[in-house]
Parts: C-alpha cells; sequence; structure tokens
C-alpha cells in the first residue's frame, strides 16, 4: 500500500529515520516538537557541549519527550572529539592506542569514555573509526585509525566496542567498508577505493567483521566509491553494498547509519534529499544530518523527499517500514544499557596513562634530554580536515611552559612562511639563540610546506628536538624526535613530561 504524502503516519515514519545536529546548549523548540512527531534521535556536536553536567541538562530535556529518544554524539575521544572539543582529548587517539597494542589497554580506555558519556545521558557514539590507514596521504583518517595493519586494527576495533559498550553506550563502527586507502576527504569530493574484491577482503572488512564479533550493533557508512562493489555509486547510496556485503555476506542485523548526508561525497550530486532518499533506499536505517545544516528547514526537505519518494515508488514503503522497525529496537537496546563496573584507574586519569605508554623515542635523546633551561617552541600548524573541531587545541607548548618557567612559544602556518623569507627566522632560531628549540609538527610527510620548514630548521639547529604528534615519518638521522602518535591534550602532557623529565 502506498501511502498519502499527507499522511501523517508516513512522516512520523520518515521522522524515525533520521538524526539531526542542531545548535545550541539546550533543545530548540523546533527540535523538541520533530521529537514529539516521530523523530527518534538527534546527534550532538562541539556546538551543543560547555559541560557534562550542560549536557546532561540537554539529554534529561531532550528525553523528556520520549525516553527512549537515540542521542548520538561524534566522539572518538582522539583528535576528533566533542565532549572535550574546549580543552582537546584527556585520552590519546587510536593510533596511539595501536601503538601501545595492548588491547586490555584499549578496552578499559574506552570503557572510561563511555561511563562519561553514559552519565552525561548519550545512548549511541558514532565511534570507533575501523578503517585500516593504509595510504599514508589519506587527509581524512590518519591517527582516527588504530594502525596500517588490518589485524592491528581489527583487535583493537574489537576490544574498543567492547569496552564503550561495557561503558553503557553503544559504539558504531565506521565507515564501511573502509575509508583508510583512499587520497581524497569526502567531506569535499567523492573518494575512489580502487581495489579488488580480495584486497578489500584482506584489507578492509576485517575489523568491521571484528567489531560484528564484539556486539556492534550500528555499522556507519562511509561516502566513497568502491568500484569493486558497485562503479556508480557511493558505498553508502549503494545496496550492493550495504545489502549484499554488509547484511548478506557479513551477517549484520543491526541499523546501518549515514555519514553526515550533506558530505561533498554525495550531496554535490544527488543533493541532500536526493541521497537521503538513496541511501535509505539502499539499505540505511538512519540518516545523519546536521553537522553543517543544522535547521528546522532541512529536517522538514529531508522528511519531505523521503515521503514523496514513498509516494512516488522512488523508496519502497516496505524498506522505510524496515528502517523504522530497526531503530526502534535499537533505540530499546541502546537506551537500556548501563556501565558493568566503576572506573579502577588513579586520579591521573587511564587516558593519561594510556598517552604515556604510546610516547616513542628516537635519535640521541638521551644526551639532551630532560631540558635543563627552557625552550623555545615552534608549532608548525597544518590546516586539519573538517571532522577535527578548529576549537580544540592541541601542543606541547603549553604544557611544557607549566613544567618549565620561561618557556616561550610561537605557532606558525603556511602562510606565514610566505611574507618573508627570514620568517623561520624571525619566528624560530632568532628567539631560540642559546636556547633549546623545540619543533612541533603534525602529519609533517603529508605537508610539503611544512617538511621543508622542519629541514630548514634542522640544518641551523642540528641540535633542536622534533616532536611528531601525527602520522610518524621515518626518524632523521641524529636528531632527537619524539613521536606521540596523535595531537590530543593527553598526548601534548605526555610529550612535555618527557622534554621537561617529568615521566
Amino acid at each position: 500500500m502506498v501511502s498519502s504524502k499527507h499522511s501523517e503516519e508516513l512522516r512520523r515514519l520518515a521522522r524515525s529515520v533520521l538524526q539531526p545536529g542542531f545548535v545550541g546548549t539546550k533543545a530548540p523548540d523546533w527540535v523538541l516538537r520533530e521529537i514529539a512527531d516521530g523523530l527518534a534521535s538527534v546527534v550532538l556536536f562541539s556546538r551543543n557541549i560547555v559541560t557534562p553536567e550542560q549536557v546532561a541538562r540537554l539529554t534529561g530535556q531532550l528525553r523528556a519527550e520520549n525516553p527512549e529518544l537515540i542521542i548520538a554524539i561524534d566522539e572518538e575521544a582522539g583528535d576528533v572529539t566533542r565532549i572535550e572539543s574546549a580543552t582537546g582529548s584527556t585520552r590519546p587517539g587510536n593510533f596511539a592506542l595501536g601503538t601501545v597494542d595492548d588491547t586490555e589497554l584499549t578496552e578499559a580506555v574506552a570503557a572510561d569514555l563511555g561511563r562519561q558519556l553514559h552519565a552525561a545521558g548519550v545512548s549511541l557514539d558514532y565511534a570507533p573509526s575501523a578503517d585500516v590507514n593504509s595510504n599514508p596521504d589519506n587527509p581524512i583518517i590518519g591517527v582516527r585509525s588504530f594502525g596500517v595493519d588490518a589485524k592491528v586494527v581489527s583487535r583493537h576495533t574489537g576490544a574498543w566496542i567492547r569496552g564503550l559498550q561495557s561503558g553503557g553506550v553503544a559504539a558504531c563502527a565506521k565507515h564501511f567498508p573502509g575509508h583508510g586507502d583512499v587520497a581524497v576527504d569526502s567531506h569535499h569530493g567523492l573518494p575512489v577505493y580502487d581495489a579488488d574484491r580480495a584486497h578489500i577482503a584482506e584489507q578492509a572488512l576485517p575489523p568491521f567483521r571484528a567489531a560484528l564479533d564484539a556486539g556492534v550493533r550500528a555499522v556507519m557508512s562511509g561516502h566513497l566509491l568502491v568500484p569493486a562493489y558497485d562503479p556508480d555509486l557511493p558505498a553508502t547510496l549503494s545496496r550492493r553494498i550495504l545489502d549484499e556485503l554488509l547484511r548478506q555476506e557479513l551477517g549484520f542485523d543491526g541499523i546501518i547509519v549515514t555519514d553526515a548526508i550533506e558530505m561533498g561525497a554525495v550531496a554535490d550530486r544527488y543533493g541532500i534529499g536526493g541521497a537521503t532518499v538513496k541511501a535509505v533506499a539502499a539499505g540505511a536505517d538512519a540518516v545523519c544530518v546536521g553537522g553543517e545544516n543544522a535547521e528546522a528547514a532541512t529536517a522538514r526537505l529531508l522528511v519531505d523527499a523521503l515521503a514523496d519518494a514513498v509516494v512516488s515508488g522512488a523508496l519502497p514503503e516496505e524498506r522505510l517500514d524496515e528502517a523504522g522497525r530497526r531503530i526502534r529496537e535499537f533505540a530499546a537496546w541502546s537506551t537500556s544499557l548501563r556501565p558493568t563496573h566503576a572506573a579502577d584507574w588513579d586520579t591521573g586519569g587511564i587516558g593519561f596513562a594510556a598517552a604515556r605508554r604510546a610516547i616513542r623515542l628516537h635519535g640521541a635523546v638521551q644526551h639532551v634530554l630532560p631540558l635543563v633551561n627552557a625552550p623555545h617552541v615552534v608549532e608548525l600548524v597544518p590546516t586539519t580536515n573538517l571532522a577535527i573541531g578548529k576549537e580544540t587545541p592541541w601542543g606541547v607548548a603549553t604544557p611544557l611552559g607549566e613544567r618549565l618557567p620561561g618557556t616561550t612559544s610561537v605557532r606558525v602556518r603556511r602562510e606565514d612562511l610566505r611574507s618573508a623569507a627570514t620568517a623561520l627566522e624571525i619566528y624560530a632560531l632568532a628567539p631560540a639563540a642559546r636556547r633549546p628549540l623545540v619543533v612541533v609538527v603534525r602529519d609533517a610527510s603529508r605537508h610539503a610546506w611544512m617538511a621543508r620548514a622542519l629541514a630548514a630548521l634542522l640544518a641551523a639547529r642540528p641540535d633542536a628536538i622534533v616532536v611528531e604528534m601525527g602520522l610518524p615519518s621515518a626518524p632523521v638521522p641524529g636528531t632527537a624526535q619524539i613521536f606521540t602518535h596523535g595531537a590530543t591534550a593527553a598526548s601534548g602532557v605526555a610529550a612535555a613530561e618527557v622534554l621537561a623529565g617529568a615521566l
């Protein structure tokens, strides 16, 4: 039976598959009205968060309209953090945990996060990233991945999911079928994972199989083209990938959530409404929207698009019914989760303990560390992808200054080095005269300007200490180097402790 476009029952069903974001630290009236009219989920971003107590009030306000409302958050507890976006994450990210390679530690870090999110009223976390970062030029995954080896990523994906869910929050493995072997940011364009099925089965799928084995009941699709399965449609819009591969071949029976539907990889080609309809028709059960388009008008547009598609026959009503049923079942399960045990770590926090364990030293560090005199710190700052909050602080200068009073610092961006041939002399070398020089970089191997600046600084100051807070590149012979494997606040503190001799 095809429902009327104006049927309120159909519109309630359409609302139930949306997971919109919104602006504000209190629930806007339009969100509360939509929940009353059938909206089953919302998602929080950093713009909704000031303190844990405020988030708890916000989630309480939302759940007053529907006690089983799915409240999601995009919190990876690494470089991508929402709950600690203003201060930086007090936990290391996935790459640091994969470097330590202690699954008990990974599980405990995730459980610690789960307890914090559960206390704030969150029931679903869009994490972990189960992507294998096999392409070093990947602009969007990087240290969000547990590593470059599928076996490492698989065992830590499973551990993270078990930990988070033991903390009382549902996990969501992303970005299916694997976003690690691409060189385009899907916020802006359409990445292509151009590998054959055998390679994909060996390289990209094992972490998702591990996620299913660990009990994950939500998987997020990636906006990437995988020609071996579908040469025409991105994974989020592909029935061959969502239904035939994920549902039938891998046996997943939970909810499939789309990555943000307004991202360029899909919205630029099909529009937000068109991409939403195609995603649900392909097998997605929930459509994430509102990372950038957090408006009542956008939610209404998508409800209209889904209802129109049912009326026209472009979206079978049975498919929308199926998605709504999965959402209801997931909502009942996820909102009933409770932490299974209390934290048993000291007041320093498991996150800082884990970040310390992820530190790796190379070169003649024994000759220059710990620092005796306050240094000058030069932080070379790249443009980060949209997944990382621009407001999220990172670096070593601030925590090092707390440990070594008199430390000075400067942040240098690419455009700063275009303004004068003597920019490095002005920013770095002159202030560091007769003092230790610490150079902090973030993915230097991915940014040619940063690699050139680092080489110039080391040529002028071979005694400089380099702190790499992104993906580690090959050690530079003769140079003292500290690798943190991530740029979280916890990682910055761990590096500062090494420099100051406090670790």
